[in-house]
């Protein structure tokens, strides 16, 4: 009997490793697995090009998590904002956009989202609306340059601007897959499935020293390319998120704080 139930045991087992590194197909509304790991706060990040041995500074990025209340419920905030130093030869002026996204708690299905960009002495405000079937205008929105978009969407989507809050509250673990349907609001490309997945963890360098990390990848439907981010297995905030430009370079975003 023994000899018939240690392999079982062992097939069984190795089903179940199987199924977990399937991983999962994540659809709005459903609460995730670890939103406990999201905590208000504000983190900034530098962006900068690596061509070879040299470096070029672009922006600094500043993700700010809030939980806000809206119509008695509980809501997720996130509010981004970009500052450049501009181009001293064409542009001295330094750039400016800022996102303000909403919520729901603790499932992260979009409500609305809200983009004002500032630059080269212009000023462009766009909001949206997220709904099951569409994502469409905010009509109520001052100077709303996309009162009148309009994008049918399959099935409901997540908001592309907060993958890395949305990447936070997922249960990472070796060989976690999931499959996200995300849409970038305003884009003319409609939500489409994304494949993110745990390929292996390395110890790097944070503010504060090293930090060991999932290292998670995705080729965002380009087979071929490869863009890498390496999460901190405690907190599981993004520490750095590398991806190759078309013209060879590469796009860094390191956690600064």
């Amino acid at each position: 009997m023994r000899s018939i139930v240690i392999p079982a045991l062992a097939l069984l087992f190795a089903c179940i490793s199987h199924a977990q590194a399937a991983g999962e197909t994540l659809y709005p509304g459903k609460t995730l697995a670890r939103i406990a790991l999201l905590k208000e706060g504000t983190h900034h990040y530098l962006r900068y090009f690596k061509d070879g041995d040299s470096s070029t500074p672009l922006d600094i990025w500043s993700r700010e998590v809030l939980f806000v209340e809206q119509d008695g419920e509980r809501r997720i905030r996130i509010r981004q904002r970009w500052d450049s130093a501009g181009n001293p030869a064409g542009n001295p002026a330094p750039a400016a956009k800022r996102l303000d996204s909403l919520a729901q708690f603790p499932s992260f299905k979009p409500i609305s989202h809200e983009r004002i960009t500032d630059k080269d002495g212009k000023h462009m405000v766009e909001g949206f609306i997220f709904s099951a079937d569409k994502i469409t205008g905010m009509k109520d929105l001052a100077e709303n340059s996309q009162k009148d978009f309009l994008m049918p969407s399959a099935e409901p989507s997540y908001n592309f601007e907060t993958d890395l809050e949305f990447f936070q509250t997922l249960p990472l673990a070796p060989g976690y897959e999931a499959r996200v349907n995300f849409y970038h609001p305003g884009s003319t490309t409609a939500p489409t499935y994304y494949t993110f997945k745990v390929t292996g963890e390395e110890s790097i360098a944070g503010p504060t020293g090293n930090v060991d990390c999932w290292l998670v990848t995705s080729d965002y439907n380009r087979p071929g390319s490869v863009s890498k981010f390496w999460f901190a297995k405690q907190s599981q905030i993004m520490l750095r998120q590398e991806g190759k430009m078309p013209d060879g370079r590469i796009l860094v975003k390191a956690l600064i704080d």
